[in-house]
């Protein structure tokens, strides 16, 4: 009889497997020595060996799925419990068992991290759906949220699928935004399209008004008509993209057909206007050597006749009107500036008032005199004080009194 430390092969040629249950059978041997007969069944132990081995490093290194390898497990654990074969069978079990606690593990794991992505998942769509109803119930620029609620559909189909009830739920949500937001988005448009309609009625009538006006001469009413119009232009809103742009052609072509005919107008009227000009250029040049005034009568005889001349002479290109009528204001306000001062130097009622007030203030400091005096010799210093005070004010006052009467010399 043969025998190693987990089996032995008997007299008659039967194999046994030594486990911790006792001795079974795994076969019989008749072909030749019982060492063969070891090494034969040994080597299919080594085979399940192999399998293990190779089943435990899937486990542990790849993503194997957890019913996949409890499949491997139970397939395994039959073929090591029925093996025929010699080795130690009992820790080949006991590796199986190990190996089931690990997936059962990893089962778990897997259990929570699904949960967990489930939550994810789920808190993802809220999202969506909530930007979605946002969109549908407030935007308006609808290129971009036709867009965006594209991208969330998109974002929607990649993102994990949670439990059927609260899926179904979320997704007839962001349906029914994206339907809202279309109905909306038609709505406007419809709306929109009403007012381009309109808009371009009135621009129709705007362009007919201006179309009659472009052969008007009369410049100052129809400039005035055509501000009018292009007013109205802008409140009348825009119209189809073709139908603003021939509209807006035919408007601006007449406004600037008549703009055109003001301006070779004005031109034409300008440039014989040119030798009204000159005369007057003339007329300053002799109005200004009234300045400065020094007989105020002779230089207001003088300008009275340059003024009737001025206006004899007409009117003026537009370029140059300001500046011709400027210079000649000038001179009439130095004139009159004269005038004035020659009046108030003259006035015999503002003389009589100017020389009252002379007196009074001689009076008054004579007076404030004759106090100090009294203080100073009583020796009431606060009264010394304040009439010293009163004599400085009145004096100033004097000053500027006396210059006054002196303009009247």
């Amino acid at each position: 009889m043969t025998a190693d430390p987990w089996g032995r092969v008997d007299e008659d040629g039967t194999v046994y497997v030594k486990t911790a249950d006792g001795e079974r059978v795994v076969g019989s041997w008749q072909a030749g020595a019982p060492d063969e007969a070891l090494a034969y069944f040994r080597r299919k132990y080594d085979a399940l060996v192999t399998e293990i081995d190779l089943l435990e490093q899937r486990v542990r290194t790849t993503d194997l799925p957890p019913a996949q390898a409890q499949q491997g497990i139970a397939r395994l654990r039959e073929a090591v419990g029925e093996a025929h074969a010699v080795g130690d069978l009992d820790t080949l079990a006991r590796r199986l068992d190990a190996l089931a606690e690990l997936v059962g593990k990893r089962r778990e794991e897997l259990k929570v991290a699904r949960e967990h992505a489930r939550h994810e998942a789920r808190d993802v769509k809220e999202r969506i759906v909530a930007e979605a109803e946002r969109i549908a119930a407030e935007e308006t620029h609808w290129k971009n949220g036709g867009e965006r609620l594209r991208q969330l559909v998109e974002e929607w189909k990649v993102a994990e699928r949670i439990d059927r009830p609260t899926e179904t739920a979320l997704w007839k949500r962001l349906s029914a935004a994206r339907n809202a937001f279309t109905k909306r988005r038609k709505a406007y448009f419809a709306t929109l399209e009403d007012q381009r309609e309109e808009a371009r009625g009135a621009k129709e009538r705007l362009v007919t008004e201006a179309e009659a006006l472009a052969d008007s001469t009369d410049w100052g009413e129809t400039a005035s008509i055509y501000r009018d119009l292009m007013r109205r232009w802008k409140a009348a809103g825009r119209a189809g993209r073709d139908a603003e742009e021939e509209l807006w052609t035919r408007f601006k072509g007449a406004q600037d057909a008549f703009f055109a005919a003001r301006s070779a107008a004005f031109a034409e009227r300008d440039a014989e206007l040119q030798v009204n000009a000159e005369a007057k250029e003339k007329i300053l040049v002799e109005a200004e050597r009234l300045l400065p005034v020094r007989d105020v009568r002779q230089a207001r005889q003088a300008l009275r006749a340059i003024q009737e001349r001025w206006e004899a002479a007409g009117m003026v290109p537009r370029d140059s009107r300001e500046r011709l009528e400027g210079r000649l204001r000038k001179i009439e306000e130095s004139v009159r500036s004269a005038e004035e001062s020659e009046w108030r130097r003259t006035n015999p009622e503002a003389r009589a008032r100017a020389e009252a007030t002379v007196a009074q203030l001689r009076t008054s400091i004579e007076q404030l005199e004759k106090r100090l005096d009294k203080a100073r010799t009583a020796g009431r210093d606060k009264d010394a004080r304040d009439a010293e005070e009163a004599l400085a004010a009145r004096r100033a006052w004097l000053e500027e009194a006396e210059r006054t009467l002196a303009e009247f010399s």
